[in-house]
C-alpha cells in the first residue's frame, strides 16, 4: 500500500482529482484519511495538517494503522533557489528540519534532528535520502520533462514550523544549507520513515519565493501549485508499479 500525505486542503482536492479518492473516510485524531485503487494499488490518502507534529503523526498512523510501504508527500514549497521560479517542481533529494538545534550566547546553532545539541556539530546542508529513493526520483524526473509547463528538479528541502515570509531569511537559508526550498512538513515526514525504515517521496510545487509578498502568491497559486504536485504523484505510483 501506498501512504500518501498533504498538509492543505488545497493539497487534498487535487489529490482526489488525480488519484480517483472516493469519499469514504476514517478519522484518527487530527487526521482524516480516505481510501483509493490506482491500477490496482491500495492507497491511503491522508491530510495531515499543517505542521511538523500533524505531519509525523499522520505518517505514523499511515504506517501502523494501515500498513503502508511507502510513504509519499505531496504538496507546495517556498522557493529558496532564485533559478526556480513559482510553479517549478521540487523532488526531495536531501531533507532536513533546520529549527532544531541549541541557542546559546543569544544565537541559535541548527543541528541534526533528534541529537542532544549540546556540542552537536552544526547543520550545514540536508541530508541525502536513500540511493533508491533518488534513483527513481531521477525517473519520474526524467518521464516529466515536457509533461508540465514549469521545470521538474531534484533539490533539497528544508523544513521548520513556520511559513517563511522574508526575503532576508529566504537568502540566508540558501547561502547556509544550499537548499531550494522550504517546507512545514517534510523533514518530520523523513524522520518518521527512516524510524520505520520504509522509502519517501517529497513532491513539492513552488508556491512562492519566500520574499515579502510570499503570502500574496501562495493564495493566488496554491491551486496550481498543488495541482503540478498531484500529477507527479500519479506518475510516481505508475513508476513504482513498473
Amino acid at each position: 500500500m501506498f501512504g500518501i500525505l498533504c498538509a492543505t486542503p488545497e493539497e487534498l482536492t487535487a489529490l482526489q482529482g488525480q488519484l480517483g479518492v472516493g469519499e469514504r473516510s476514517e478519522l484518527h485524531g487530527p487526521t482524516r484519511v480516505w481510501f483509493s485503487t490506482h491500477d490496482g494499488r491500495e492507497l491511503a490518502l491522508a491530510l495531515s495538517g499543517i505542521g511538523k507534529v500533524n505531519a509525523a503523526a499522520a505518517a505514523t498512523l499511515l504506517l501502523s494503522t494501515y500498513g503502508a510501504k511507502s510513504l509519499i508527500f505531496s504538496g507546495v514549497a517556498g522557493g529558496l533557489n532564485p533559478a526556480l521560479g513559482v510553479g517549478s517542481v521540487l523532488l526531495g533529494e536531501r531533507l532536513s528540519i533546520h529549527d532544531y538545534g541549541i541557542v546559546s550566547g543569544r544565537q541559535f546553532t541548527p543541528t541534526e534532528y533528534g541529537v542532544i545539541p549540546i556540542g552537536a556539530p552544526r547543520l550545514e546542508e540536508a541530508r541525502p535520502v536513500p540511493p533508491e529513493v533518488r534513483t527513481n526520483l531521477a525517473r519520474l524526473r526524467e518521464t516529466m520533462v515536457g509533461r508540465l509547463a514549469k521545470p521538474v528538479e531534484l533539490g533539497a528541502i528544508l523544513t521548520a514550523d513556520y511559513f517563511l515570509n522574508c526575503a532576508e531569511t529566504r537568502d540566508e537559508l540558501r547561502a547556509a544549507f544550499k537548499a531550494d526550498a522550504v517546507d512545514m512538513e517534510s523533514g518530520a515526514v523523513n524522520e518518521i520513515a527512516n524510524a520505520w525504515n520504509v522509502p519517501l517521496y517529497v513532491i513539492r510545487t513552488l508556491s512562492d519565493l519566500a520574499g515579502d509578498d510570499s503570502h500574496l502568491s501562495y493564495a493566488e497559486l496554491a491551486g496550481m501549485a498543488a495541482h503540478n504536485s498531484a500529477l507527479c504523484v500519479a506518475k510516481l505510483i505508475d513508476l513504482l508499479d513498473s
